[in-house]
């Protein structure tokens, strides 16, 4: 994949969460849809509290229901499995630069980068998620919210590596952000506990097309 493609997929990625208002079932997959109707370029499925059965159906069903990306957190072998289009590894994951021993040329892999510290084991990465920007309502273990400060200091030591914002991000931070928005945001609850996740997923697609233009 060209550098200017995966930049157009993570622009604006929907991260699942299994503790979100529509459950599990067929109305998380109605609420993901409504989503990328909405604006949604890539789906991060991220299920803590499931296995890697769970994991992989609700991977499948994903790839049948829509038509932009879906990658796989944390787990390497489910995505391999499902034919995930990428993989997002976190600090306590295998090392990108060796899941990519095993992976297929083709698939992406992402590391969560929360400190300078994080850098190391990042490397090999195609992409770094930076964050939280703000303290996150879904991930207990997402560290300390960086702030504005903290994320462009990260996005400066990526070196022009596509970088994606996580933690909290607000439609209204993305004006605020400008100057160091990277390639794009990740966002779970603002969108997956709303009434309407096509509708507050399209409020961030307009909010970041101000910022383009």
């Amino acid at each position: 994949m060209s550098a200017r493609n995966l930049v157009s997929i993570l622009r604006l990625v929907l991260v699942t969460d299994p503790e979100s208002r529509w459950g599990t079932g067929p109305g998380l997959l109605d609420a993901i849809a409504g989503a990328v109707r909405g604006g949604v370029s890539l789906v991060q499925v991220r299920q803590k509290s499931g296995g890697a059965r769970e994991v992989a159906a609700l991977v499948r069903a994903l790839q049948s229901l829509i038509a932009v990306p879906v990658f796989v957190n944390d787990l390497v072998d489910v995505a391999i499995a499902t034919g995930a289009s990428g993989v997002h590894l976190g600090p306590d994951d295998l090392a990108p630069r060796l899941a990519r021993r095993v992976v297929p040329p083709e698939m992406i892999i992402g590391a969560s980068v929360g400190s300078p510290a994080d850098i190391p084991h990042a490397d090999g990465a195609d992409y770094w998620g930076i964050g939280p920007l703000h303290r996150s309502s879904t991930k207990n273990d997402a560290g300390v919210a960086l702030g504005l400060p903290g994320v462009s200091e990260l996005v400066e030591r990526a070196d022009r590596l596509p970088t994606v914002i996580i933690g909290g991000v607000r439609p209204t931070d993305l004006p605020w952000i400008e100057g160091t928005l990277g390639s794009g945001v990740a966002v779970s609850s603002g969108i997956l506990q709303a009434t309407d996740p096509e509708a507050a997923a399209r409020t961030y697609q307009r909010s970041l097309g101000s910022v383009a233009s």
